[in-house]
Formats: C-alpha cells, structure tokens, sequence
C-alpha cells in the first residue's frame, strides 16, 4: 500500500502549489492526476493574474473590487487573505521563471480585466495559465526526491476511517487497470472544476467535479453550488474561450445593428463590466433579437493595433482562424456566454480544511468563499496558488502531529465490484454512456444557465434525477483493463450527475438573483433574506439544505453597478 504523509490529488496549479508547499515543511508527497500534469486544466486560462503589486495600487482596492464583483456573498476574511498575500506570490512566481509581460520600463507590465478599478492583471500574452504551470512543474522535478508522481491514474473513492477521518484514496491506474488503495495522513483534493456538466463548455474534457463528488459521498459539505459562471466571450457551439484579456486590450462588444451596447447595461465600465453583467446584456441582447441569426454578438478586435494582438493575445488569433474560420485582426468575430467557472464547490476553511479531519481541497473544487457569487476575471489564477499553498503547509503541518490510521481495503473491494458491475453490462442494456452526457449538458445548458426561472430549475432537476437511474444501466464498449476511457467516463457521469444534482437544489432553494444565480421570477438581490451560503450535504434521500453565514470585515454590501 503506498503511503505518503501528504497526498494531492489533481496536478494543476492548486495541486502543484499544494505539493510544492507540503514539500517544503519537509513531508512525504504523493501527487495523483488522471492526465499528465502539464494537460491539466490549468492550461486552459488565458488572459492572467491579479496582484495590487503597483505603486498607487493597494490589496485594499484590489479586496473592494473582488467582495464587489462576488456580489457581497464573498467570505471577506478569505479575500483579505487573498489580496493580501497576492504581490509576493507573483514575485515568488517571477523568481522561478515565469516570464510574465514587461513594459518599456523593463518592469512587469499589467493590462485591465473586468470589475477591477486597476490595470492590476499581470501575464505571459494568453498563455499564462500554461506559463505558470510548467515552471511548477519544473519545481516538482526539482523535489522528485520528497514528491512521487502518478500520472494518468484515476481516483475514484476517498477512504474514510472509523473515527470519521480522510486516510486516503482508492486509484486505477489508467495504463494497466489495476487498482490500488493509497493511505495518507493528509488529502488534497485540487481535481478542478464541473463545467463539463453543461455542454458547450470552455472546460477540458476532463473537468467532470471529480474532487467536488467525491467528497459530497464522503459526507463533505458543499457551498454555493448554483453559482456557475458563464463567460462573456465564447464561440457559439464549441466553447472556445476568447480571453477577456481581448477586451482589456480593448476590443469592443457589438450587436448585430452595430452598437457597443454595453454603453447602455455599465456605461461606466463598458465591455470591462464583471463577467456575470456583460453576460447577461449579451444574452440580453440575443434574446430580444439584437443578436445574430446564429444567436451570437460579435466581439470587435479590430480596433485594437494589429501588432498588439500579435504580441499579446496570439492564441485567440489562432483559434478564431482554425475554429471559425475569422481573422480576427480584419473582422468581427461571433460570440456568446459560454459555461466557464464553478464559484462553488467543498466548503472550505481558508487553510483547505473541510468539515472532514484530514481532508483538504483547493482550487476551483474549493470554495473558501472568494469569489462569492461571481468570480472576477484572473482571480482563479491567484486563488489556485494563495489557497493551495496554505493547503500544502496545513495539511503538512496536520501529518506531522498524526500517525497512520488504520485503513480498510473494503473501501478497495467496493469500488473493484462497482467496477466490475459496469464492465459486465451487455450491450444495448441501457443507454450509451455518451447519450447521457450529451442530454445532462444540454439539459443544464437551456435550464440552468445565464437565465434561470423556478419551471426551467425543476424540470432540469427531474431530468437529472431520471439521468441518475438511466447511469445505473449505462453499458460501455471497452471491457479491456489498458487505458479504458470508457471505463472512466462512466464513473465521471456519476460525478456530474452529482454535481448536476447539487446545482439545481441550491439554484431552486436561492430565491433572489445575486451574482450569476438570476433569476428572472425573483430579479432582485435580496440581503435581508439571502445574505448566506447555501450548504449540501450527501443525506439518503438527496442533498440536504442548510445556510451558513457570509463573513463581512469591513465592505457592507452596497447596490452594484458598473
């Protein structure tokens, strides 16, 4: 049985952070990702990084304009924390080669991103995601003596001792099909977000709320689930993202009449709204036939100075050429909100830990609460780093008072039976594993999106629910032990479904709109009522609702405009 005081499980930017911290108090480390870890989905955020690292600037500022953007349902305690702590995260970055943008002075250069009242975005052209997380994966080379790699195995179930403590993980190797039972005195879930529960989504396939699942069944809570944000800028059908950074560089927002019609929904803010206002006036606009007749806006890069774009935002020059067939520096290229970022996720302290002793989570499977109702842009980068080393040092600190526990291979025997009951359906058994992907994302797509209504919420609820039974039937194709996709897509479908599940009971519960939650039978924000995190917690009849209190330090909650 393998055995590590500190055990990560998911290799992005929350994992590597947390397993280089927990390195570093001098722990054992094991880190566990079911891809290799530079194809995490870390890879995928673009556009950068927030500190108030300028001179003028302030974390005071920076703290104002993230409570603000979450729509005051923020934790302040962990925002303070969060700001705070971001300028010497940055330099710490820099040191170890990332090679964020410089301006003319030589010094580290910043461009604007939405809801911030300061150029305080600091990146690598569009690519600062994959940036940072190479050069943290060259930190991990560094450590491999204190920190062992398991790429590409797949964790399906925590392991949970008698007296209610997390001692480890249950894991398939994806190569071979063998499992194994890893015990650990310490467990950090940093497995991402869910987005692949809607359909499209700018997430990778691989973003199935693994982490989030696996706890809610260990008997975790879970916070502020129906708040998923839809980012502004996607390609209508496939999901692509184009950076907000695109509008930082000042791009502008354009209906199908040719007006900027953000002057009309944050005259003050424009296209640099946040992302659940521009949303929704792109959606907006859409829906009262402003749009396109592909149901899109378009997005103007053209007013930005071609070798600009060519400098700083590259990427998006190459996916509006391969995926829409639009050279972005001649034409306007069509957009819509596209399912991007889970706010929710396993209730956390603002050192990871989780009601669960021994259990930590960071990332977008945490939520602390900083991004409250709604995340600003470039302030997951920051979120996956701040919170994942405090959960690397914690859960390190918490392996070196605790021994082993004592660890069941029921937890091992349980999942190989599960495994084994899926492998041996026949064909033509139930539905294609596939199918019920396809109809749970469309499904969460048409209900539970930018506009939500109580009908839309319910009926996306009773179709989850139907989904749950048709899985428990689902037959796959591969029956073989050697990379069996088909295998793990179908333990990833209960984990959306879960996911799915979770969303609708608090989306339905939330009767207020607040963030990217609105709806459009209750569009008033109401503090007097719903000033609260709504919690889940796994019960044999479903989730069950409970409400925990928003810490406010020193930010009351004030009308939000832009």
């Amino acid at each position: 049985m393998p055995s590590h005081d500190v055990l990560v499980i998911g290799a992005g930017l929350a994992g590597q952070r947390a397993a280089l911290a927990a390195a570093e108090e001098g722990v054992s480390v094991g880190i566990i990702s079911k891809v290799h870890p530079v194809r995490s989905h870390s890879n995928a955020a673009q556009g950068g990084i927030n500190a108030a690292l300028n001179p003028g600037d302030s974390w005071e500022s920076h703290a104002f304009d993230t409570i603000k953007g979450s729509d005051y349902l923020g934790d302040q305690d962990a925002v303070e924390i969060m700001t705070r702590e971001a300028p010497e995260e940055i330099l710490h970055l820099e040191h170890l080669g990332v090679t964020f943008h410089r301006n003319e002075e030589g010094k580290l250069g910043t461009r604007a991103f939405g809801g911030a009242s300061a150029a305080r975005t600091y990146y690598v052209a569009d690519i600062t995601g994959q940036a940072i997380m190479h050069v943290l994966y060259e930190q991990l080379m560094k450590y491999s003596e204190q920190i062992a790699r398991y790429e590409e195995w797949f964790c399906s179930s925590l392991a949970i001792d008698e007296n209610g403590e997390c001692c480890g993980v249950v894991t398939r190797n994806v190569a071979d099909g063998s499992m194994e039972l890893f015990q650990a005195k310490s467990v950090i879930l940093c497995t991402g977000g869910n987005g692949m529960v809607w359909k499209p989504s700018t997430n990778a396939l691989i973003c199935t709320g693994d982490g989030i699942a696996m706890a809610y069944r260990a008997g975790a809570k879970l916070m502020d689930m129906e708040m998923i944000q839809y980012h502004p800028t996607t390609l209508a059908g496939k999901g692509f993202l184009i950076t907000e950074g695109a509008r930082g560089e000042g791009a502008h927002l354009l209906n199908a009449n040719g007006e900027r019609f953000m002057e009309k929904y944050a005259p003050n803010k424009m296209e640099l709204a946040s992302r659940d206002v521009v949303s929704r006036a792109e959606q907006t606009e859409i829906n009262e036939g402003r749009g396109f007749p592909d149901g899109t806006v378009a997005l103007d890069i053209t007013v930005v100075p071609k070798k600009r774009v060519h400098e700083a935002l590259r990427e998006i020059v190459l996916v509006g050429r391969d995926f829409a067939g639009v050279d972005i520096t001649r034409e306007p290229i069509h957009i819509k909100p596209g399912n991007h970022y889970t706010m929710g996720g396993v209730k956390t302290d603002v050192d990871g830990r989780t009601d669960i002793p021994g259990l930590y989570s960071a990332g977008e499977t945490a939520c602390v609460s900083v991004h409250g109702g709604n995340r600003l842009g470039a302030n997951s980068l920051l979120d996956t780093l701040i919170f994942g080393k405090r959960s690397g040092r914690d859960a390190a600190a918490r392996a070196k008072r605790t021994d082993y526990s004592h660890i069941s291979r029921k937890v091992l025997e349980d999942e190989e039976a599960l495994i084994a009951d899926i492998v041996s359906r026949e064909k033509g058994s139930g539905r294609r594993i596939s199918e019920i992907k396809l109809e749970l994302g469309q499904t969460m797509d048409a209900k539970v999106a930018v506009f939500r209504d109580e009908a839309g919420i319910t009926e996306a609820l009773e179709i989850v629910r139907r989904l749950k039974e048709e899985a428990k039937t689902a037959y796959i194709d591969d029956h073989g032990s050697v990379f069996n996709q088909d295998l793990i897509a179908a333990i990833e479908l209960g984990y959306m479904l879960d996911n799915a599940e979770c969303t609708c009971v608090a989306a339905l519960e939330r009767k207020e709109s607040r963030g990217a939650q609105y709806r459009t039978d209750f569009p008033e924000r109401n503090d007097e009522e719903w000033l609260k995190h709504i919690d889940l917690e796994l019960t044999d009849d479903g989730p069950e609702i409970s409400y925990s209190e928003v810490t406010i330090t020193q930010w009351e909650p004030q009308e939000r405009t832009y």
